[in-house]
């Protein structure tokens, strides 16, 4: 474990949990990198908390609320009532001085506050602007949703602030993105990826799971299913809070390694499953920056899998250093933190046979979130001896890691007959808005049992 602690600047930690043991011609080596963050949290709670670049560079943080306004939005008309609502408690969770714009998301993207192509500085005055504005917010039109990030982008990019600082996006939709197409949608995240993070919420049931947790998946941010319009408000509240929260924007998980290392993969585990294999940008010699996004005070667990040369009985090595590194104000990078990641070949079979709990429980945890996925997708094509066979799989997995979030989730949509051996029938009637969020929340996990 190593620490990175300077007056000012929050304190990142890396611990490393592995067995570092392999057999005889053993070349497979798996570890859970926990990654904590502390200090990040007080941003603004007083005046000279914690920041990691200098105040000469102004303003924080700059946040954008895309609200979708299509037609569909006034059916009911409890979900433009909520949108509204849900909107300016956001615009009250705004810290004093955080740059915000809200936006108007059609068939085209609108400013609705404070417009010109800029973003207002959060205060008293200006809270109460935007929430006037709110009022004149009506439905009507379509849904082309790389067109609202696309706005949010360009809004964001003009904030007077420091190129590193917190960027951030609410954006809640209740339909399928049906006026642009599939490769736009994916040009415009790939456009927005890594200059802003952004949480997605599904509002009612007529959207598309798939599209709102890939807009969260691609901008690093949270996904979820608000089926009530009456929970908006809590919801954008607990998320405008929870960004407001964030202290260190674009960190990345560098991982190095030796000569004939190979890395197999690297995913966040928790609190989300989150793919990170393909995100890789070069960062020098046999070196890779994976991205995370931004950080408060929380943490979360990453697996790194690689694949060492094979070596005698008795010799070790450093199979991976895995490090936290951000964008410092001058241009360099800077190091917050590191772990080191061992291979020692032993005939010791006690030693080289033992999984270590937090690789085996993350390893189930991976395996959860793709089983709940298959098991839908093969309920919806009518496989439904496929699906009884995976969800199964899911329960039994739920059970035995102590997800019960999960396992709740579940018994919605199959009974349980026996959750130990995963035996479960299919439930004749399933309603829609629980199904709906067992697949949004299917990437949720649960730390390792104390």
């Amino acid at each position: 474990m190593a620490i990175f602690s300077k007056s000012n600047v929050p304190q990142f930690t890396v611990d490393v949990y592995q067995n570092e043991y392999l057999p005889e011609g053993g070349r497979e080596v798996n570890a859970i990198a926990t990654v904590t963050s502390t200090g990040g949290g007080t941003i603004g709670s007083a005046v000279g908390a914690p920041h990691l670049y200098s105040a000469a560079e102004g303003p924080d943080a700059a946040v954008a609320i895309m609200v979708d306004c299509s037609g569909s939005m006034d059916y009911p008309p409890t979900k433009m009532r909520g949108a509204r609502d849900a909107t300016a408690a956001a615009i009250d969770a705004v810290r004093d001085g955080v740059h915000f714009a809200v936006i108007g998301g059609t068939h085209v993207a609108k400013e609705v506050y404070p417009g010109g192509g800029r973003l207002a500085v959060a205060g008293t005055q200006t809270r109460a602007q935007a929430k006037e504005a709110l009022r004149k917010l009506s439905s009507g039109g379509g849904t082309a949703i790389g067109t609202w990030l696309r706005l949010a982008d360009r809004l964001l990019a003009s904030a007077d602030i420091g190129a590193s600082a917190v960027r951030h996006g609410i954006l809640l939709t209740d339909g399928r993105n049906e006026h642009e197409s599939p490769e736009d949608l994916r040009a415009s995240l790939d456009a927005c990826a890594g200059r802003f993070t952004c949480d997605a919420r599904g509002v009612g049931t007529d959207w598309e799971v798939k599209e709102v947790t890939g807009i969260a998946s691609a901008l690093l941010g949270s996904a979820d299913i608000v089926a009530d319009p009456a929970g908006l408000s809590a919801d954008f509240t607990q998320m405008m809070e929870a960004a407001m929260g964030k202290e260190v924007a674009d960190v990345s998980l560098r991982l190095w390694t030796p000569m004939g290392v190979e890395i197999m993969f690297v995913k966040q585990v928790a609190p989300t499953v989150e793919e990170l294999t393909d995100r890789r940008t070069e960062a020098g010699p046999r070196a890779g920056d994976y991205p995370t996004g931004s950080w408060g005070d929380e943490s979360r667990d990453y697996h790194v899998c690689v694949r060492v040369p094979g070596a005698e009985l008795g010799q070790e090595m450093l199979a991976a250093r895995v490090s936290l590194v951000v964008p410092a104000a001058d241009g360099t990078v800077q190091t917050l933190s590191q772990g080191l990641v061992r291979a020692v070949w032993t005939d010791d079979m006690a030693a080289s046979t033992s999984i270590n709990p937090q690789v085996a429980h993350y390893t189930g945890q991976a395996e959860l979130a793709q089983v709940i996925q298959q098991g839908l997708d093969a309920r919806k094509s009518g496989d439904f001896d496929g699906a009884t066979a995976k969800l199964g799989r899911a329960v039994q997995l739920a059970s035995a890691s102590g997800n019960e979030d999960t396992a709740k989730l579940l018994s919605k949509v199959v009974d349980v007959v026996d959750a130990t051996t995963g035996t479960v029938r299919l439930k004749a009637r399933v309603a829609e808005a629980d199904e709906m969020t067992l697949e949004t929340r299917s990437t949720k996990t649960v730390r390792v049992k104390k």
